[in-house]
């Protein structure tokens, strides 16, 4: 990002319906990016080329509107409100729709429940969730929808998700998340086995999950990278274990599912030709 000048070189867009006020703001939530998380009132107001009351002053108001956090050492950072309008804006721009018959394609085709996830913080949300013709999926069927929130160290989605966040922001991460309380019978409930956990994940490229989320429901799943290969969201298969087995999912079906998070990616304009994702 190019640092504006003490003048605030803004575009010139003048005209009385442009808002300088909004641009500002803007202009200050957009000093984040993943390797700068964290940014203190000197090094914005540097690099806008804003004083340091101005600074103060707008980072107050986004603070008090929650699109701002500021830590214990007096330094700010981006709130997860600000997720909620990138993940409006993905919806916006069809992610559900980009990935719907793909869903739907590995539904027929495997029998299993398929779905569509984000991360946000410690948790993932459901986009869109296929469920399974087959009898014998209750376990696997567990009552979510479109909106629903799971933790993610007890699901694949989550786990895929969080093995693919940098690694700066992951451990971050699961340093704030409150203690892992156990789901189902084979939780994950300490942050280290976690940490081991999404190492793993990273090196085979998708996440298990064997009776974590609840008893008798596994599942495997795939990330789903944007244009510039950042891994947004997440596909899953879930399973009850008295229609097959985990060991079976996998080297059955985890080939298939692989390609159908490649599938969404491309619709999204990334093609694992361009080059691997962060972590893959």
């Amino acid at each position: 990002m190019k640092p504006y000048e003490d003048t605030w070189l803004m575009p010139d867009f003048s005209g009385p319906r442009y808002s300088q006020s909004l641009a500002r703001g803007l202009a200050i939530m957009e000093c984040f990016e993943a390797e700068r998380s964290v940014l203190g009132i000197a090094e914005i107001a540097k690099e806008l080329g804003m004083s340091r009351s101005t600074t103060h002053r707008y980072l107050a108001t986004l603070v008090a509107l929650g699109y701002m956090e500021q830590d214990k050492s007096r330094k700010y950072r981006l709130s997860l409100r600000v997720t909620d309008l990138g993940m409006a804006a993905l919806h916006s721009t069809g992610l559900q729709e980009h990935a719907r018959s793909i869903l739907e394609e590995l539904r027929q085709g495997s029998g299993f429940t398929t779905s569509l996830a984000m991360l946000d913080g410690p948790e993932i949300v459901y986009v869109d969730r296929l469920v399974s013709y087959r009898r014998g999926q209750e376990d696997a069927d567990v009552a979510m929808g479109v909106g629903s929130r799971l933790p993610a160290y007890c699901t694949a989605l989550g786990k895929v998700l969080l093995a693919q966040l940098p690694a700066g922001d992951r451990q971050e991460l699961l340093r704030g998340a409150p203690a892992l309380e156990r789901q189902g019978p084979n939780a994950i409930t300490g942050k280290g086995v976690l940490r081991a956990e999404l190492e793993m994940v990273l090196e085979e490229g998708f996440a298990t999950e064997d009776e974590e989320l609840a008893a008798g429901r596994i599942a495997i799943a795939a990330s789903v990278c944007d244009a510039t290969g950042t891994p947004i969201a997440a596909i899953d298969l879930a399973a009850d274990t008295s229609v097959i087995s985990l060991q079976r999912l996998v080297s059955a079906l985890h080939p298939h599912l692989i390609a159908a998070a490649d599938r969404i990616s491309a619709r999204l304009g990334y093609r694992r030709d361009d080059g691997p994702g962060p972590g893959r």
